[in-house]
């Protein structure tokens, strides 16, 4: 009779079968939660279909102490004329922790419920490359639009961003994770969402703005996420940035 291949089984129970052990990893990965996935985004969007205040993308941080510095990038794509919520970071007793929306003809930034205003050009279906840094030791905010720099504000000097977070594209939360979401939801494409830590310097930020840096405590190119309702992942299309053609990334 052909042998099986066996393992050690505990103190007084026989041993595994080759077979057996395969079963028993099987049947470990069918219980990991699918938030728990990792996968690399990169040439990948969230297509945002439709406007409904109910589908939304979370997204799990390393974050792993409260934030005095943050810088937040990513890429959209949308028609939308109005308001739309791109990026929503809430804590326990803060819904507006770090919240970037984007308007016709303004972006506004909220830090720990504090709103900063600023007026920038909107086309419609081109790809914004946005980035927000925010530094606690100065308050100063830092909006960069496809490599423009914005007039610098201040908001929130000495404050800190709590560590235990909820983050959402698409909506902005009205509690702390993300069960209840309120007006402008977002409608189009999302990608290449990246969260650091510290404040990006001129030239890190220039390597974003060209896919060549990943964040510290989101990275799209091994991103955990969990999707809400019917948001698909996509593949990147034609990219364009200001009024010239190129390849996506």
């Amino acid at each position: 009779m052909p042998t099986r291949d066996a393992h050690p089984g505990p103190p007084g129970m026989p041993p595994r079968t080759t077979r057996e052990m395969a079963l028993c990893v099987m049947m470990i990965l069918l219980v990991i939660p699918a938030s728990l996935a990792q996968e690399d985004m990169k040439g990948k969007v969230f297509l945002f279909p439709k406007e409904t205040n109910t589908d939304y993308v979370s997204l799990t941080p390393n974050i792993t102490k409260p934030l005095e510095k943050v810088s937040v990038c990513l890429r959209s794509y949308t028609d939308l004329p109005g308001t739309c919520s791109l990026f929503s970071l809430a804590t326990p007793g803060m819904e507006e922790a770090f919240y970037i929306a984007d308007y016709s003809l303004s972006s506004t930034i909220y830090i720990n419920g504090n709103s900063t205003r600023f007026i920038t050009a909107s086309e419609s279906l081109v790809w914004r490359h946005i980035c927000v840094t925010w530094d606690s030791d100065t308050g100063v905010v830092l909006l960069w639009i496809n490599g423009k720099l914005y007039l610098r504000t201040v908001s929130t000097k000495g404050s800190s961003i709590a560590a235990e977070t909820s983050i959402v594209l698409g909506q902005r939360q009205n509690t702390f994770e993300g069960q209840s979401f309120s007006l402008w939801p977002f409608v189009g494409e999302i990608s290449d969402v990246h969260m650091w830590d510290y404040v990006l310097t001129p030239d890190e930020l220039l390597q974003a703005l060209h896919s060549n840096a990943q964040g510290n405590i989101i990275n799209w190119n091994a991103l955990h996420y969990k999707i809400k309702g019917g948001i698909l992942v996509q593949p990147k299309f034609q990219c364009t940035y200001l009024n010239h053609y190129k390849p996506c990334n």
